[in-house]
C-alpha cells in the first residue's frame, strides 16, 4: 500500500492558521480512571471477489473491528499506529472537545508510525457512528464502526446487526486522485494522469435528470470502482446473519464509502427508520431508504414467522452495482445474488429528508447568526468549492459561543454532496425554503440545485472542519472551518 500524500490531500494540511489564535497541541492525560480500549491502525488482507487485497483497518488487540461502548461511561481510547505511514482517526458522530477530533493539524499532528495517543472525553448520548482516517487512507478502508449503546435498552428483545459499507478499488487513492484531476500521481505506478475528463479511464459520469429547477443533466458517480463491500464482503460471498423467526432486528448501517451514495433496499420486509446519524427520529416506514457518504441509518425490521433468507441490499445511486448482506433463519435457503441489478437505481433526492422529524428537536429560538454557503465546482477541472473558495484559500465561518447558528446550503454544482460538520449535531430546519423541524444530523445530502438550511447551537468552542464527505471533493477543495471567535 502507498503512503498518504499530504501535499496532494489538501484537507489534511495545517488548518490552525484559520483560527484567530495559534492553538497549542494537546498532550495525553497523565492517567485515566480506567485502562483505555486499544484501537490499532494496522494492515490486513481481505478477499475481494476471489482476489486478495491488502487494506487498512481499525482493530482491537483481540481482532474486534471497531468499538462498541455504552453511553455515559466516557470515550477512553488509545489509538496505536501500527502502519508504516503517519495517520490520525476522526471519531465521526461524536462531539469531543476541540483537540481530540482527529483531523490532522486541527490542531493535533498526524500520529507517526509506532506512536500512540490516549483520548478521553464524555459521550453522553447513544447512537450509530464510525471512525475513519481524515486522509486518503480512508479509501484504503481505514475505518470501522463506532457504536454507542443505550444502557436503558439493555434487555430489550432486539438483535443488533452492524454493517459498514465501502467502495473499493485495487488502485491506490493517489492514482485515483491523479486520474480525477489529470495530474501525475505522487506515488504508485500507472494511473490516469493526463487524460481528459470526458475520456478518463476509471471515471463513471452518468447524466440523469432530477432535482429541482435543473436545466442540465446532473453528474452521478465520478469514479468506477472494482467492488462494493458490506463488512468487507461482496455479494459473491455476502455475510449471513442468523436471525430468529418473528424476531426484531435493528440494522445499524454506516456508509463508509468514499465516493458512493446508496439506496438501502429491505426487499420484501418493510422497515422503519428510527434514527439517522445516531439521532432518533419519528419512525418512517418503507422498503427503500437513502444513505449518503458519511451518513448512518438505524432501521428496525420484524422477521417473518417462517423459515427464510432475506437480502438487504445497498444499491449504488444512478447505477446497477450493489452490495449487501443476508438475514436468514435456521433452515432458510440463501440464494445467490448478482453484484449488479437489472435496472439502475435513481439518484438520491430529498424526499426522505423532507419526511423526517426529530424525536428530540433543538429548542425553538431565532437564529443569532445566518450564513449562506454556496457549494460549487464542476467535473471539468475537478475543483470543488465552498462560497467560491477552495481549502487553503478558504474563508472560515465565524461563530460565537452560545449562538444559534443557521447555515443555508445551496448546491450550485451538478453533483450531489454530503456535507458534514465536525464537533456538533445540527437540525435540518428547511428544505428549499420550507421550514420544518427535521432530523438532527451531522451529515446532510445536497442534491444539485437544491437548498437546505441547518441549525446548530455553538456550544463546543474550537475550529471545526466543515466539508463534503466525498473524499475526492474534499481533497480537491471542498472544505472550510466553523471558527469560534472571541
Amino acid at each position: 500500500m502507498q503512503s498518504i500524500s499530504r501535499r496532494q490531500f489538501l484537507a489534511s494540511t495545517a488548518a490552525a492558521g484559520a483560527a484567530s489564535v495559534v492553538l497549542p497541541l494537546i498532550t495525553p492525560r497523565a492517567a485515566q480512571a480506567s485502562a483505555p480500549t486499544v484501537i490499532r491502525a494496522d494492515t490486513r488482507v481481505i478477499d475481494v471477489a476471489g482476489r486478495a487485497a491488502t487494506v487498512f483497518g481499525l482493530v482491537q488487540p483481540d481482532g474486534t473491528h471497531g468499538l462498541v461502548s455504552p453511553a455515559g461511561e466516557g470515550f477512553q481510547v488509545r489509538l496505536e499506529n501500527a502502519l508504516a505511514a503517519p495517520t490520525l482517526i476522526h471519531w465521526h458522530g461524536l462531539t469531543p472537545p476541540f483537540g481530540q477530533d482527529g483531523v490532522p493539524d486541527l490542531p493535533q499532528p498526524l500520529l507517526q508510525p509506532g506512536q500512540s495517543y490516549d483520548y478521553s472525553f464524555p459521550i453522553a448520548t447513544p447512537g450509530t457512528h464510525w471512525m475513519h482516517a481524515h486522509t486518503l487512507q480512508e479509501q484504503q478502508l481505514l475505518a470501522a464502526p463506532l457504536i454507542v449503546t443505550d444502557p436503558a435498552q439493555v434487555g430489550v428483545d432486539e438483535q443488533p446487526v452492524v454493517v459498514l459499507f465501502h467502495d473499493f478499488s485495487f488502485k491506490t487513492p493517489e492514482e485515483m486522485l491523479a486520474g480525477l484531476t489529470g495530474s501525475s500521481p505522487a506515488s504508485g505506478n500507472g494511473g490516469m494522469a493526463g487524460q481528459s475528463m470526458s475520456g478518463m479511464a476509471g471515471m463513471d459520469m452518468q447524466g440523469m435528470s432530477g432535482g429541482q429547477n435543473m436545466a442540465m443533466p446532473m453528474d452521478v458517480n465520478d469514479i468506477k470502482y472494482d467492488a462494493y463491500l458490506a463488512n468487507d464482503r461482496t455479494l459473491d460471498d455476502p455475510q449471513v446473519f442468523a436471525v430468529e423467526r418473528n424476531g426484531t432486528v435493528r440494522l445499524r448501517l454506516i456508509n463508509g464509502a468514499t465516493a458512493t451514495a446508496f439506496w438501502i433496499d429491505t426487499g420484501s420486509i418493510e422497515g422503519e427508520a428510527i434514527a439517522v446519524d445516531g439521532n432518533p427520529v419519528i419512525a418512517v416506514r418503507g422498503h427503500r431508504f437513502p444513505l449518503a457518504m458519511g451518513q448512518r441509518i438505524d432501521i428496525r425490521l420484524r422477521i417473518p414467522d417462517e423459515a427464510g433468507a432475506w437480502p438487504i441490499l445497498a444499491l449504488r445511486e444512478g447505477s446497477v452495482e450493489r452490495t449487501g448482506f443476508v438475514l436468514a433463519t435456521r433452515g432458510g435457503a440463501v440464494k445467490r445474488i448478482a453484484p449488479a441489478g437489472e435496472q439502475a437505481a435513481t439518484a438520491l433526492d430529498l424526499a426522505f429528508e423532507s419526511s423526517l422529524a426529530a424525536a428530540k428537536s433543538l429548542a425553538v429560538t431565532p437564529a443569532d447568526r445566518s450564513q449562506p454557503v454556496e457549494i460549487g465546482g464542476a467535473m471539468q477541472g475537478y475543483s470543488w468549492t465552498l462560497n467560491g473558495r477552495t481549502w487553503g484559500n478558504h474563508q472560515p465561518i465565524p461563530v460565537r459561543k452560545g449562538e444559534r447558528v443557521e447555515l443555508t446550503l445551496r448546491n450550485a454544482s451538478m453533483m450531489g454532496h454530503p456535507m458534514h460538520l465536525h464537533g456538533h449535531h445540527f437540525q435540518v430546519v428547511a428544505v428549499d425554503g420550507r421550514r420544518f423541524a427535521g432530523a438532527v444530523r451531522d451529515t446532510v445530502w445536497m442534491p444539485p440545485m437544491r437548498e437546505v438550511t441547518v441549525a446548530f447551537d455553538a456550544v463546543n468552542p474550537g475550529t471545526w472542519a466543515f466539508h463534503c464527505h466525498h473524499l475526492y471533493h474534499m481533497a480537491t477543495g471542498m472544505m472550510t472551518v466553523v471558527d469560534y471567535t472571541a
